[in-house]
């Protein structure tokens, strides 16, 4: 077997559904690029031998095409925790037009199992499905690098069953394999259409594999489809052809037509007619094959039998004479053939096809084409292949024809050989012979020639044609013989998916140069597939958390002892603190049963304990301000509350347990008793109908999220939430419950990003480092004291989610009523003036008014009676509306989608055409009817769906077609994403005033926001409205799962791509989702902010992407982000709060343990002001001047800072310059510290005990290297294990000096790494040793 049917035969492909083709023309092909990494999985036996298979799949038509490839064996090894893991990393290249969402790449693990009788056989445990286009023909995340697939129990072969359904989410029969994936990246390939010539569609290949035609690959790789390079082409002629059949051409043909009419008639079941089928035409297609395509189009050249070029010959179909033995098809052209490669797997087809039709009774001739209706008939009788001969020029070459069941390159049936064969096998199909010669002066060598003379010349390697060959085109020539039937009614067929042609049938008399390619050059520059990517950072934000008691009875003792005012209850009685009950065990209907329907709520702010490690990494605040905002009341920010010890002294700067809150005074004095207490009426008589309920619902879902601040530097310490649950008192008369939050901030490590093939690289995108600091806790209590209402409060007068529209009959309007509860249980209603009902009324009267008495009583009355006249038509248009006018109340919560149904009646004997208009863009018509059967399944509503009920005009307003009488529900959605104002306003220390200047708060009406009014008109033909629609919108609090605060150079861009943890560890995430992970969608509240998410992959986490633009500094921006996991977006699973705070950025690098001095300009305001420099680390950060100084106005003053950091890399520190007699924020300083680590000159090791202890003296020896006396000062990365006897020392020229160190005990089992820096007189780092402690 030659190189050629070698290849041929193992790249043997199944073609795709013949309805797949018949849809539409084939797009151009898409190339692809599939790395399979590895298998892991807990159902992988270790040892085991595992092979991947892959093949294309239809699941429209359930049908496997293409050619399955297969991996090689790869042995199962052990991988934590308790799994196993296949390493193959083998890459799969592919391209296909079919661009179909529902054509995939299907993956087959298979492993080897041993047999009974000693043998082994294969078997499948599992596939995964790779989509590989969504949504039309885009191909699937092309970005995207990694992916993991998630495996399914079974064989493929389930596939084929008639119940699959696509997409595969929807199989309930198909089981997930757990703890399984197959790591892989699939991406598009570009440099693989530059071969798009020689490697034909839907054939899976591995790089491995060599493609006749491309050299090899460059380096030790092997991949020679990466970065595929063409061989050179050499052109050569193929003339004087001709083909002789045995035993002759006259009883080949004759035996040929017996045969095709005998089946023609067996096929019409019918007996002779006296119709006869006929030779119409001989072609042969010549064409270059490489074993697995043509490499271009075969061309095709029409063949006449050699007796019709003589000159007596006639010019019409041979007649059934007596011919001559040696009578053969003739070629009267010659064949130029540019495409042939010296590769032994490169071949000339030939391919002899006779055209027929049928022959009628009147005059023995064949009817014209336009003289029957069916096509002629093409049929394939013989084929042959040749290469060329090593090392050859000019020569001839004789070829044996083939024919019968045998696979030939054209992929059709052939005539098989008769019966009756009389000569050797190997002439008895017949023969093609032809004169072959070479255009250039190159001769026809060998593949293995062409392969070492390019590793010879490796330094010019040939250039690959980037060209992608267009289908061949060959003019029809005008002269020659005459043009055939088929020609005009028929297409060549059997030829095979390969063979394409534009042209039909051509003679080659005319020129057959081929054409110019036509210009495909794009202005468009070509993203490169490696691009940069952005870090993730994990998702941890503040959450709220139940509270537990870290101080000593003894503290606790101390602390209730320090005289806070009592809580009390409406019968003036102290409430005594109880013990939170466990969250989630609350019974809303025992809340709204309650007979005291007023709440009291109060938040008792006590003292604030500073952390012990807080105090070692950063300044500890001597005063505090809180910013918090509770329901829907204003924002609070707090006055400064000075930290006083529970012994009464001032806070120190120490870490303490708990230290008091207490009031400063404008004077500076402190205001008795400690402690800051805020109250909230929630009175129900004031609040909007139904809202009792809404409130109940935001104390027993909602937190309250309390930011704590330094009242003198304007920093922020930390964040700390609590549960709002407590505060439900179940039937008591009132509750009160003690709380200790932690107090904590969220530092995350320096954006970076990833470039080129280290993005591209498994497991590259780890998220970065998020480190949660405890800066302290902050002690409170929440009280809530029930109160009795006067007034029950008005419930919602209905849950449905029909809205019905008015019968019709018209009312008084409400405005010009006020009415009253009657003592006995009537109403009465009192009469008001015109002037106190109408404003508009009441300036006419006042203007022009005459002197005198009667005058000015017949002015008056003129005015009112011109006014009725005025007012008349509005009026009755006003009262009419009203008669058609409905009314629902929407409750709206940010992000969550609202939905309600309007009964719309068309009122008229006849059919109507209604349009639908809405004035807001938040309310909206569900136009889709999944969307609409989506929010039913949620709502649990019984009306019907319809499908296509809309039409959507050209303005996109929704229609919908009315017959006379009839109602239909018209289904709305309101949804918004914009948060309140009130909400979005940011707190912070921007404008720390005199803070909460009343204790008590309320919701009164005039504190009561006003309600959004939306009008949704129903209207027929010109504009005339049968129905209106009033949605009163009232805005609810919403939830906060998670608080994110960032800081960020002032006027850039903020890009954070959040990391989110699996679906299913999400609070809120409904248990069960069927179909397995559901994708997931984001909403920001901001719509100048891009927000999105990212998938990458089945089981793999999603990230979420924010660009922000950051304001001036020192502005702070607040936004909230909602998180989904279903389509239609109905409620959020998650809301997460962003806090941006804009600064000044200055970039510093520095050296750990060394002080590198820089200055900052500043500016003086308006006025001069009294100012101090704080600083979030000043333990590394050190100013001069370092207490407060006078700032001229307008003037220009130097900050001079010293930074010494304490630990190498990637930090930063915040410094404000603050006003220190109105507390105002003057500017901040974002500082990005990149400290590198200083040489080590000396190392040593130290074993101390753990677990408490007296430490340990040690002691080490320092040599002055200069001839002169120094001056040094000492320095060290951790001053909380180590202590220096003296920080500082000098020493003579040359002379040795001992340096006293005083290890501190360590709590903790562990290795520490303590830095020892030896400066300077100026700082500077002269050397540095390392003592490495082992804590046992």
């Amino acid at each position: 077997m030659g190189e050629w049917d070698r290849v041929f035969r193992q790249h043997l492909t199944l073609p795709p559904h013949p309805q797949r083709g018949r849809a539409r023309p084939p797009p151009r092909s898409t190339a692809f690029r599939c790395v399979l990494k590895y298998l892991h999985g807990a159902a992988l036996s270790q040892g085991v031998q595992y092979q991947l298979r892959l093949s294309l799949f239809d699941a429209t038509y359930h049908h496997f095409f293409g050619r399955t490839w297969r991996s090689s064996w790869q042995a199962a090894g052990a991988a934590p925790p308790r799994s196993a893991r296949v390493m193959f990393n083998e890459v799969v290249y592919f391209h296909t037009s079919l661009n179909h969402p529902s054509i995939a790449a299907v993956v087959e693990v298979v492993m080897t199992a041993g047999k009974r009788d000693g043998g082994s056989q294969h078997l499948s445990c599992g596939f995964g499905i790779i989509p590989l286009f969504h949504g039309g023909s885009e191909v699937t995340d092309p970005a995207t690098e990694d992916r993991a697939l998630k495996l399914y129990h079974g064989t493929p072969r389930a596939l084929l069953h008639p119940r699959f359904q696509n997409p595969v989410e929807k199989n309930k029969y198909m089981t997930v394999m757990e703890k399984s994936h197959l790591q892989y990246a699939l991406k598009s390939h570009q440099p693989l259409e530059a071969i798009f010539h020689l490697l034909p569609e839907n054939l899976l290949i591995s790089g491995m594999r060599t493609v006749p035609g491309l050299l090899p690959a460059h380096g030790d790789t092997g991949d020679c489809l990466q970065k595929p390079r063409l061989m050179k082409t050499v052109t050569c002629s193929l003339e004087g052809l001709f083909i002789q059949l045995y035993p002759s051409l006259e009883e080949f043909e004759e035996e040929l037509l017996e045969l095709l009419n005998s089946d023609r008639l067996l096929q019409a079941n019918t007996a002779p007619d006296g119709e006869e089928v006929v030779v119409r035409e001989r072609r042969l297609h010549v064409g270059v094959h490489n074993g697995l395509r043509f490499v271009q189009a075969p061309q095709v050249a029409v063949l006449v039998p050699d007796m019709e070029l003589s000159p007596g010959g006639c010019q019409g179909v041979p007649s059934s004479g007596a011919r001559d033995a040696s009578q053969a098809l003739v070629l009267r052209s010659r064949i130029q053939l540019s495409e042939m490669v010296p590769h032994p797997a490169f071949r000339v087809c030939f391919q002899l096809e006779y055209v027929f039709c049928s022959k009628g009774r009147a005059g023995g001739k064949a009817l014209s084409g336009s003289a029957r209706s069916e096509a002629a008939d093409m049929r394939s009788v013989r084929w042959a292949v040749w290469s060329p001969v090593v090392g050859t020029g000019d020569t001839d070459v004789v070829l044996p024809l083939r024919g019968g069941a045998c696979r030939g390159p054209c992929q059709t049936l052939m005539y098989r050989t008769p019966p009756s064969s009389r000569q050797g096998k190997h002439v008895e199909s017949g023969t093609v012979q032809f004169h072959v010669s070479s255009d250039s002066e190159e001769h026809l060598v060998t593949a293995a020639e062409i392969l070492c003379k390019d590793k010879d010349e490796s330094k010019q390697p040939p250039t690959p044609s980037l060209r992608v060959p267009t289908p061949w085109r060959v003019p029809v020539s005008p002269q020659g013989p005459r043009l055939s039937m088929s020609q005009l009614v028929a297409s060549p067929q059997g030829t095979g998916q390969t063979l394409q042609q534009d042209g039909g049938i051509t003679h080659l008399e005319a020129d057959l140069g081929s054409p110019d390619a036509e210009p495909c050059a794009s202005d468009q520059l070509r993203a490169l597939p490696f691009t940069p990517l952005q870090l993730p950072m994990a998702a941890v934000g503040l959450q709220a958390c139940s509270s537990h008691m870290s101080l000593s009875r003894a503290a606790l003792a101390r602390l209730h002892a320090a005289g806070f005012p009592d809580i009390l209850d409406r019968n003036q009685e102290p409430v005594e603190i109880s013990e939170p009950v466990e969250l989630g065990n609350f019974n809303l209907r025992l809340e709204e049963a309650d007979p005291l329907q007023g709440n009291e709520v109060v938040l008792q702010f006590l003292a604030f304990g500073s952390d012990a490690q807080g105090s070692v990494e950063g300044r500890q605040p001597r005063t505090v301000f809180l910013t918090f905002q509770f329901y829907r009341f204003p924002p609070v920010t707090t006055p400064r509350l000075q930290l006083v010890s529970t012994d009464g002294g001032l806070a120190t700067g120490l870490a303490m347990p708990a230290q008091l809150l207490v009031r400063v005074n404008e004077d500076g004095t402190l205001t008795r008793p400690p402690g800051l207490q805020l109250k909230y009426m929630v009175d129900p008589a004031f609040l909007r109908p139904g809202e009792h309920r809404w409130f109940l619902r935001y104390l027993a879902e909602h937190s309250l999220q309390i930011d704590v601040w330094d009242g003198d530097s304007l920093l922020h310490v930390g964040s700390a939430a609590i549960k709002l649950e407590p505060l439900l008192r179940q039937g008591q008369t009132a509750v009160r419950t003690y709380h200790e939050l932690e107090v904590a901030t969220t530092e995350y490590e320096p954006d970076g990003t990833v470039m080129g093939r280290e993005a591209l690289r498994h497991g590259a995108l780890r998220p970065l480092g998020v480190r949660v600091a405890v800066r302290g806790r902050l002690h409170l209590c929440l009280a809530n004291v029930g109160h009795p209402c006067d007034e029950t409060p008005e419930q919602l007068a209905s849950h449905s989610r029909t809205v019905t529209a008015p019968d019709g009959t018209v009312t008084t309007p409400g405005g010009s009523w006020c009415s009253r509860n009657a003592p006995g249980g009537g109403r009465t209603a009192w009469a008001r003036r015109l002037v106190d009902v109408d404003n508009e009324l009441e300036a006419a009267l006042r203007n022009r008014r005459p002197e005198g008495w009667p005058k000015q009583r017949a002015w008056d009355l003129q005015v009112i009676d011109a006014y009725r006249d005025h007012i008349k038509g509005e009026s009755i248009y006003q009262m009419l509306s009203q008669a058609i006018t409905a009314t629902r109340t929407v409750h709206a919560v940010l992000g969550t989608a609202e939905f309600f149904e309007f009964a719309l009646k068309n009122p008229y004997g006849v059919q109507h055409t209604v349009t639908i208009e809405v004035d807001h863009p938040e309310l909206s018509v569900i136009l889709d009817p999944r969307e609409w059967r989506h929010f039913k399944e949620l709502t649990k509503s019984v009306t019907p769906v319809e499908e296509d009920m809309f039409h959507l005009r050209d303005d996109l307003k929704p229609q919908v077609y009315l017959r006379p009488g009839e109602t239909v529900h018209i289904p709305f959605k309101y949804q918004t994403f914009s948060a309140d104002p009130a909400v979005v306003a940011a707190q912070g220390p921007a404008g720390l005033g005199t803070g909460a200047s009343e204790n008590t708060h309320s919701l009164g009406k005039s504190g009561t926001k006003q309600a959004k009014l939306i009008q949704v008109s129903f209207q027929v033909s010109g504009g005339k409205p049968i129905a209106l629609l009033r949605v009163k919108v009232e805005p609810q609090p919403h939830v906060v799962d998670q608080t994110f605060r960032f800081y960020h150079p002032e006027l850039t861009f903020l890009k954070k791509t959040i990391r989110l943890p699996p679906w299913h560890t999400l609070p809120g995430i409904p248990v069960g989702v069927p179909g397995g992970q559901p994708e997931m969608f984001v909403r920001c509240s901001d719509p100048d902010i891009i927000c999105e998410t990212k998938s990458l992959g089945p089981g793999e986490p999603q990230d979420i992407f924010l660009k922000v633009a950051g304001g001036p500094s020192p502005q702070i921006k607040k936004f909230f982000v909602a998180i989904y996991t279903d389509t239609w977006l109905a409620a959020p699973v998650q809301i997460w709060q962003f806090y941006l705070h804009s600064l000044q950025r200055l970039d510093v690098a520095c050296t750990a343990g060394q002080l590198t001095r820089l200055s900052l300009l500043l500016r003086g305001t308006a006025a001069p002001r009294r100012v101090q420099a704080f600083t979030s680390h000043p333990q590394e950060l050190e100013v001069d001047p370092k207490g407060a100084f006078l700032l001229p106005a307008n003037g220009i003053q130097d900050l001079y800072i010293g930074v010494r950091p304490r630990q190498a890399g990637s930090k930063f520190i915040y410094l404000n310059l603050v006003d220190v007699e109105s507390h105002q924020l003057v500017s901040s300083w974002l500082l990005c510290l990149s400290c590198r680590q200083p040489l080590i000159s000396k190392a040593f090791e130290i074993s101390l005990p753990a677990g408490g202890g007296k430490g340990c003296n040690k002691r080490i020896t320092y040599t002055n290297p200069y001839p002169s006396p120094r001056f040094y000062f000492l320095c060290t990365n951790r001053p909380d294990l180590l202590q220096f006897k003296e920080d500082s020392f000098e020493v003579a020229g040359g002379e040795v000096y001992t340096i006293g160190l005083r290890f501190a005990p360590s709590q903790t089992v562990g290795e520490e790494e303590i830095l020892v820096h030896i400066n300077d007189h100026e700082d500077k780092n002269e050397e540095t040793f390392c003592v490495k402690v082992l804590y046992q």
